[in-house]
Protein backbone atom coordinates (compact mmCIF):
# COMPACT_ATOMS: atom_id res chain seq x y z
CA UNK A 1 0.00 0.00 0.00
CA UNK A 2 1.19 3.56 -0.63
CA UNK A 3 1.12 6.17 1.69
CA UNK A 4 -1.06 8.94 2.37
CA UNK A 5 -1.49 11.52 5.46
CA UNK A 6 -4.93 12.50 6.68
CA UNK A 7 -4.61 15.97 8.93
CA UNK A 8 -7.40 16.19 11.50
CA UNK A 9 -9.49 19.54 11.59
CA UNK A 10 -12.27 17.97 13.56
CA UNK A 11 -11.12 20.20 16.73
CA UNK A 12 -11.12 23.69 14.57
CA UNK A 13 -13.36 23.18 11.28
CA UNK A 14 -15.31 20.93 12.85
CA UNK A 15 -16.47 22.28 15.88
CA UNK A 16 -16.05 26.33 14.49
CA UNK A 17 -19.30 26.93 13.33
CA UNK A 18 -21.60 24.59 16.32
CA UNK A 19 -24.23 26.55 17.72
CA UNK A 20 -23.19 24.89 20.77
CA UNK A 21 -19.62 26.23 22.60
CA UNK A 22 -17.38 22.89 23.64
CA UNK A 23 -15.61 23.11 26.51
CA UNK A 24 -12.01 23.22 27.05
CA UNK A 25 -11.83 19.61 28.49
CA UNK A 26 -13.97 18.33 26.09
CA UNK A 27 -11.68 19.60 23.14
CA UNK A 28 -8.74 18.26 24.87
CA UNK A 29 -10.37 14.73 25.24
CA UNK A 30 -11.09 15.22 21.73
CA UNK A 31 -7.99 15.96 20.48
CA UNK A 32 -6.85 12.39 22.98
CA UNK A 33 -8.94 10.61 21.16
CA UNK A 34 -7.85 10.91 17.68
CA UNK A 35 -4.19 10.55 18.84
CA UNK A 36 -5.38 7.39 20.28
CA UNK A 37 -7.27 6.30 16.85
CA UNK A 38 -3.72 7.27 14.83
CA UNK A 39 -3.77 10.92 13.84
CA UNK A 40 -0.65 12.20 13.53
CA UNK A 41 -1.30 16.22 12.20
CA UNK A 42 -3.86 17.49 14.13
CA UNK A 43 -5.08 21.22 13.59
CA UNK A 44 -6.23 21.87 17.35
CA UNK A 45 -7.54 25.70 17.37
CA UNK A 46 -7.60 28.93 15.25
CA UNK A 47 -6.50 31.57 16.88
CA UNK A 48 -8.78 34.35 15.46
CA UNK A 49 -10.85 37.42 17.35
CA UNK A 50 -13.12 35.52 20.20
CA UNK A 51 -15.96 37.78 19.30
CA UNK A 52 -16.21 36.86 15.95
CA UNK A 53 -15.89 32.91 16.59
CA UNK A 54 -16.55 32.39 19.89
CA UNK A 55 -16.18 28.75 19.67
CA UNK A 56 -12.11 29.10 19.34
CA UNK A 57 -11.67 32.15 22.03
CA UNK A 58 -9.96 29.13 24.50
CA UNK A 59 -7.31 28.11 21.58
CA UNK A 60 -4.50 29.30 24.24
CA UNK A 61 -6.30 26.70 26.76
CA UNK A 62 -6.77 24.44 24.36
CA UNK A 63 -2.76 23.73 23.77
CA UNK A 64 -1.93 24.42 26.96
CA UNK A 65 -3.46 21.57 28.09
CA UNK A 66 -2.11 19.05 24.81
CA UNK A 67 0.65 16.63 25.46
CA UNK A 68 0.85 15.06 22.60
CA UNK A 69 3.74 11.83 22.37
CA UNK A 70 6.76 12.20 19.59
CA UNK A 71 5.78 12.11 16.22
CA UNK A 72 2.29 13.90 16.62
CA UNK A 73 2.38 17.52 15.47
CA UNK A 74 -0.04 20.30 16.72
CA UNK A 75 -1.34 22.97 14.17
CA UNK A 76 -2.91 26.44 14.55
CA UNK A 77 -4.72 28.55 11.91
CA UNK A 78 -4.14 31.99 11.78
CA UNK A 79 -5.41 35.06 9.65
CA UNK A 80 -3.13 37.79 10.04
CA UNK A 81 0.16 38.46 11.85
CA UNK A 82 -1.41 39.22 15.28
CA UNK A 83 -3.45 35.84 15.07
CA UNK A 84 0.20 34.39 14.53
CA UNK A 85 1.71 36.00 17.41
CA UNK A 86 -0.58 34.36 19.76
CA UNK A 87 0.16 31.10 18.09
CA UNK A 88 3.74 31.45 18.65
CA UNK A 89 3.10 32.33 22.22
CA UNK A 90 1.99 29.10 23.26
CA UNK A 91 4.96 27.75 22.77
CA UNK A 92 3.06 24.48 22.12
CA UNK A 93 2.83 24.41 17.92
CA UNK A 94 4.44 22.93 15.70
CA UNK A 95 3.18 24.43 12.29
CA UNK A 96 0.74 27.11 11.40
CA UNK A 97 -2.04 27.47 8.57
CA UNK A 98 -2.27 30.89 7.40
CA UNK A 99 -5.23 31.82 5.21
CA UNK A 100 -5.29 33.44 1.88
CA UNK A 101 -8.78 34.01 0.42
CA UNK A 102 -8.87 33.57 -3.54
CA UNK A 103 -11.89 36.27 -3.66
CA UNK A 104 -11.74 39.74 -2.08
CA UNK A 105 -15.27 39.10 -1.55
CA UNK A 106 -14.66 36.38 0.65
CA UNK A 107 -11.60 37.96 2.76
CA UNK A 108 -13.70 40.40 3.89
CA UNK A 109 -16.17 38.62 4.96
CA UNK A 110 -14.00 35.91 6.73
CA UNK A 111 -10.95 38.44 7.79
CA UNK A 112 -11.94 41.84 7.00
CA UNK A 113 -9.39 42.35 3.82
CA UNK A 114 -8.83 41.23 0.51
CA UNK A 115 -6.45 38.64 -1.71
CA UNK A 116 -3.98 41.01 -2.14
CA UNK A 117 -3.46 42.45 1.68
CA UNK A 118 -3.10 38.88 2.51
CA UNK A 119 -0.70 38.05 0.46
CA UNK A 120 1.42 41.09 1.10
CA UNK A 121 1.49 39.97 4.59
CA UNK A 122 3.13 36.64 3.81
CA UNK A 123 6.75 37.46 4.08
CA UNK A 124 6.15 38.73 7.73
CA UNK A 125 4.36 35.42 8.43
CA UNK A 126 7.26 33.44 6.77
CA UNK A 127 9.91 35.60 9.04
CA UNK A 128 7.81 35.09 11.84
CA UNK A 129 7.54 31.19 11.62
CA UNK A 130 11.25 31.06 11.06
CA UNK A 131 12.17 32.68 13.87
CA UNK A 132 9.95 30.65 16.22
CA UNK A 133 10.78 27.04 14.50
CA UNK A 134 7.20 26.42 12.84
CA UNK A 135 6.51 25.23 9.46
CA UNK A 136 4.23 27.16 7.29
CA UNK A 137 1.18 25.73 5.43
CA UNK A 138 -0.55 28.19 3.48
CA UNK A 139 -4.40 27.51 2.55
CA UNK A 140 -6.45 29.14 -0.46
CA UNK A 141 -9.74 29.55 1.02
CA UNK A 142 -12.67 29.22 -1.68
CA UNK A 143 -10.21 28.16 -4.41
CA UNK A 144 -13.10 27.00 -6.08
CA UNK A 145 -16.43 28.77 -5.38
CA UNK A 146 -17.15 31.82 -3.68
CA UNK A 147 -20.38 32.20 -1.58
CA UNK A 148 -20.75 35.81 -2.28
CA UNK A 149 -19.41 35.61 -5.98
CA UNK A 150 -19.67 33.06 -7.48
CA UNK A 151 -17.51 30.80 -9.77
CA UNK A 152 -13.65 31.35 -9.23
CA UNK A 153 -11.34 31.95 -12.01
CA UNK A 154 -8.55 29.22 -12.46
CA UNK A 155 -5.78 31.34 -13.62
CA UNK A 156 -6.87 33.87 -10.98
CA UNK A 157 -6.14 30.82 -7.91
CA UNK A 158 -2.74 29.85 -10.04
CA UNK A 159 -1.46 33.26 -9.98
CA UNK A 160 -2.30 33.66 -6.02
CA UNK A 161 -0.27 30.21 -5.79
CA UNK A 162 2.69 31.59 -7.66
CA UNK A 163 2.74 34.56 -5.00
CA UNK A 164 2.19 31.85 -2.26
CA UNK A 165 5.24 30.09 -3.77
CA UNK A 166 7.19 32.74 -3.48
CA UNK A 167 7.47 33.31 -0.19
CA UNK A 168 8.80 29.18 0.14
CA UNK A 169 5.78 28.29 2.46
CA UNK A 170 6.43 24.42 3.50
CA UNK A 171 2.83 23.23 2.15
CA UNK A 172 -0.02 25.02 -0.25
CA UNK A 173 -3.20 23.87 0.57
CA UNK A 174 -6.54 24.44 -1.90
CA UNK A 175 -9.80 24.87 -0.21
CA UNK A 176 -13.21 23.77 -1.42
CA UNK A 177 -14.54 26.26 1.56
CA UNK A 178 -17.95 25.72 0.46
CA UNK A 179 -18.35 22.19 -1.14
CA UNK A 180 -19.18 23.41 -5.02
CA UNK A 181 -16.24 21.75 -6.80
CA UNK A 182 -16.09 18.53 -8.43
CA UNK A 183 -13.24 16.25 -9.57
CA UNK A 184 -13.12 17.51 -13.24
CA UNK A 185 -12.10 20.92 -11.95
CA UNK A 186 -10.11 19.44 -9.10
CA UNK A 187 -8.23 17.74 -11.54
CA UNK A 188 -7.75 20.72 -13.51
CA UNK A 189 -6.49 23.09 -11.14
CA UNK A 190 -4.24 20.66 -9.26
CA UNK A 191 -2.62 19.67 -12.91
CA UNK A 192 -2.69 23.75 -13.61
CA UNK A 193 -0.37 24.22 -10.17
CA UNK A 194 2.38 21.68 -11.24
CA UNK A 195 3.38 24.40 -13.52
CA UNK A 196 5.05 26.68 -11.13
CA UNK A 197 8.14 26.35 -10.50
CA UNK A 198 9.78 25.49 -6.60
CA UNK A 199 6.24 24.07 -5.77
CA UNK A 200 5.74 22.93 -2.29
CA UNK A 201 3.53 19.47 -1.29
CA UNK A 202 0.42 19.72 -1.68
CA UNK A 203 -2.55 19.70 0.16
CA UNK A 204 -6.56 19.64 0.05
CA UNK A 205 -9.55 20.32 2.55
CA UNK A 206 -12.79 19.73 0.36
CA UNK A 207 -16.38 20.38 2.26
CA UNK A 208 -19.02 17.60 1.67
CA UNK A 209 -22.11 19.60 1.34
CA UNK A 210 -23.09 19.32 -2.46
CA UNK A 211 -21.43 15.22 -1.80
CA UNK A 212 -18.55 15.72 -3.58
CA UNK A 213 -16.28 15.66 -1.27
CA UNK A 214 -14.79 11.63 -1.66
CA UNK A 215 -14.68 12.12 -5.11
CA UNK A 216 -12.58 15.14 -5.08
CA UNK A 217 -10.08 13.36 -2.87
CA UNK A 218 -10.02 10.59 -5.10
CA UNK A 219 -9.11 13.04 -7.78
CA UNK A 220 -7.01 14.63 -6.26
CA UNK A 221 -4.93 11.79 -5.14
CA UNK A 222 -4.94 10.48 -8.59
CA UNK A 223 -2.79 13.82 -9.15
CA UNK A 224 -0.38 12.79 -7.06
CA UNK A 225 -1.85 14.71 -3.58
CA UNK A 226 -1.33 12.34 -0.89
CA UNK A 227 -2.43 15.34 1.89
CA UNK A 228 -6.24 15.96 2.70
CA UNK A 229 -8.07 17.55 5.23
CA UNK A 230 -11.13 15.68 7.18
CA UNK A 231 -12.85 15.90 10.15
CA UNK A 232 -13.81 13.49 12.32
CA UNK A 233 -17.73 12.94 12.19
CA UNK A 234 -17.87 15.00 9.24
CA UNK A 235 -18.11 18.09 11.19
CA UNK A 236 -17.31 21.54 9.72
CA UNK A 237 -18.14 24.67 8.30
CA UNK A 238 -17.33 28.47 8.20
CA UNK A 239 -19.31 30.84 9.92
CA UNK A 240 -18.85 33.30 7.22
CA UNK A 241 -19.16 31.23 4.07
CA UNK A 242 -23.09 30.56 3.90
CA UNK A 243 -23.67 26.91 2.74
CA UNK A 244 -20.21 25.19 3.80
CA UNK A 245 -21.13 22.24 5.80
CA UNK A 246 -19.27 19.42 6.63
CA UNK A 247 -15.67 18.42 6.11
CA UNK A 248 -15.32 15.63 4.66
CA UNK A 249 -15.59 13.07 7.31
CA UNK A 250 -12.03 11.57 8.39
CA UNK A 251 -13.16 7.98 8.62
CA UNK A 252 -15.38 8.21 5.02
CA UNK A 253 -11.94 9.40 3.03
CA UNK A 254 -9.62 6.80 5.35
CA UNK A 255 -11.75 3.46 4.57
CA UNK A 256 -12.15 5.04 0.45
CA UNK A 257 -8.43 5.55 0.25
CA UNK A 258 -7.40 2.41 2.13
CA UNK A 259 -9.98 0.39 0.19
CA UNK A 260 -8.35 1.92 -3.06
CA UNK A 261 -4.74 0.59 -1.75
CA UNK A 262 -3.79 4.13 0.12
CA UNK A 263 -3.32 3.99 3.82
CA UNK A 264 -3.16 6.71 6.04
CA UNK A 265 -2.53 4.68 9.29
CA UNK A 266 -5.48 5.29 11.33
CA UNK A 267 -8.03 2.70 12.99
CA UNK A 268 -11.17 3.77 11.48
CA UNK A 269 -13.36 2.12 13.86
CA UNK A 270 -11.29 4.12 16.62
CA UNK A 271 -11.91 7.79 14.78
CA UNK A 272 -16.05 6.37 13.74
CA UNK A 273 -16.21 6.18 17.74
CA UNK A 274 -14.92 9.64 18.04
CA UNK A 275 -16.61 11.13 15.78
CA UNK A 276 -19.79 9.55 17.10
CA UNK A 277 -18.92 11.23 20.57
CA UNK A 278 -18.11 14.22 19.56
CA UNK A 279 -21.36 14.60 17.82
CA UNK A 280 -23.68 13.47 20.78
CA UNK A 281 -21.26 16.04 22.65
CA UNK A 282 -22.64 18.68 20.18
CA UNK A 283 -26.05 17.05 20.07
CA UNK A 284 -25.74 16.89 16.12
CA UNK A 285 -25.59 13.52 14.31
CA UNK A 286 -22.92 12.54 12.84
CA UNK A 287 -22.09 13.23 8.84
CA UNK A 288 -20.33 10.29 8.20
CA UNK A 289 -21.33 7.38 5.82
CA UNK A 290 -19.24 4.86 8.11
CA UNK A 291 -21.07 5.86 11.33
CA UNK A 292 -24.27 5.35 9.81
CA UNK A 293 -23.60 1.82 7.51
CA UNK A 294 -20.60 0.64 9.28
CA UNK A 295 -17.32 -0.76 8.16
CA UNK A 296 -18.02 -3.18 5.26
CA UNK A 297 -16.73 -5.95 5.01
CA UNK A 298 -17.18 -5.56 8.54
CA UNK A 299 -14.69 -5.14 11.74
CA UNK A 300 -13.68 -9.17 12.21
CA UNK A 301 -13.33 -9.67 9.07
CA UNK A 302 -11.08 -6.67 8.39
CA UNK A 303 -8.72 -7.59 11.54
CA UNK A 304 -8.60 -11.07 10.15
CA UNK A 305 -7.51 -10.10 6.76
CA UNK A 306 -5.90 -6.77 7.29
CA UNK A 307 -8.01 -4.59 5.84
CA UNK A 308 -10.28 -2.00 7.21
CA UNK A 309 -9.27 -2.03 10.95
CA UNK A 310 -6.07 -1.83 12.42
Amino acid sequence: MTGVEIVEVCPRDGLQNEKRVVPTDDKIELVHRLIAAGARRIEVASFVHPRRVPQMADAEAVVAGLRPPPGVRLTGLVLNARGLERAIATGGLDEVNYVVPATDAFGLANQGRGTADCLAELPLIRKLCDEAGLDLTVTLAVAFGCPYTGDVSPPAVVEAARRIVDVRPDELALADTIGCAVPAEVTGLFRALRTLPGLPPLRTHFHQTRMTALANVHAAQAEGVTRHDASAGGLGGCPFAPGAEGNAATEDVAWMLRRSGHDAGLDIDRITETGRWICALLGVPSRSGLAAAGPFPGADLARRDGGLSD
